[in-house]
């Protein structure tokens, strides 16, 4: 009888552990304005007319009443560059890493043969503000975690624009948490193995990032699945016990969207018009 006793202890113990090690907050105040809202995808562009990530596109956003998703860079010179890849060489044709340049060394490249520049986050903030929400990706590279984080909270302190932020990388999040918890925050995730798109890391890395095993160190807002991804346990988990917000990426038919808002979550669109 001790025995089984001391197994359905140690069994409650692990249970409570593997709990604890989702953890969420739930509650933020800025989700009232953004549950409100669709988001385009690196804008609401319509290529090869209007490129991701540009001016154009997160103008095109606002004029149709959608909220928009963009990604950051930091630049050398300390500047934030809104780009998704670090390399310059598919949307802009150059063999060129993001990080290495200045902004003045950005504004000579133009984005998949259109006119468009890649625009800095202040650009942008100044485009959004007193508009629809912003969802931010921190891009991190090099091991730039906090110095990006730093960077974009400052910039996005200098405008009147609802956002949230979120990032891939766990450290980002956990910035945040120590140093700006009043920042809703999101950890990014998918199945990285299942996609092959875990890059360098080891099995075990993407094990933990595909199974949110960092929540506890990152205590996120919301969690951002890939939408064909989204039955994970753990996922299901954070929300049926810590009542997280869900977002689903990319979302690219109107039966996609539909599914997701059905159950409660906000979708990153693109390729599609939401309202048709």
């Amino acid at each position: 009888m001790l025995k089984i006793l001391l197994v359905l202890l140690i069994i409650v113990v692990l249970f409570e552990l593997y709990s604890l090690m989702l953890l969420c907050r739930r509650g933020h105040p800025h989700w009232k304005i953004l549950r409100l809202y669709r988001y385009a995808h690196r804008g609401y562009h319509d290529k090869p007319h209007i490129p991701e990530n540009s001016m154009a596109a997160f103008r095109r956003a606002i004029d149709h009443k959608f909220g928009a998703e963009l990604d950051v860079h930091l630049m050398r010179d300390g500047r934030l560059a809104v780009i998704h890849d670090a390399s310059l060489l598919r949307t802009a044709g150059a063999d060129v890493l993001v990080e290495d340049l200045t902004a003045e060394e950005l504004g000579q490249y133009r984005l998949e043969g259109t006119e468009e520049h890649i625009p800095l986050l202040e650009e942008v903030l100044a485009l959004f503000e007193g508009k629809t929400p912003l969802i931010v990706e921190l891009k991190a590279e090099r091991g730039n975690h906090a110095a990006l984080a730093k960077a974009a909270c400052e910039v996005l302190d200098r405008y009147r624009v609802s956002y949230c932020i979120e990032s891939f990388d766990p450290r980002c999040l956990m910035w945040l948490r120590k140093h700006r918890p009043e920042i809703c925050r999101g950890q990014l995730s998918q199945s990285f193995m299942r996609h092959g798109d875990g890059g360098r890391h080891s099995k075990l890395t993407l094990f933990i990032l595909d199974h949110l095993l960092m929540n506890f160190l990152t205590c996120p807002d919301f969690i951002a699945y890939r939408f064909c991804d989204r039955h994970n346990a753990n996922l299901r988990w954070c929300r049926k016990v810590f009542g997280v917000q869900e977002v689903n990426w990319t979302i690219t038919t109107k039966e996609e969207m539909e599914d997701a808002e059905r159950d409660g979550n906000l979708v990153i669109f693109e390729r599609f018009d939401p309202r048709a």
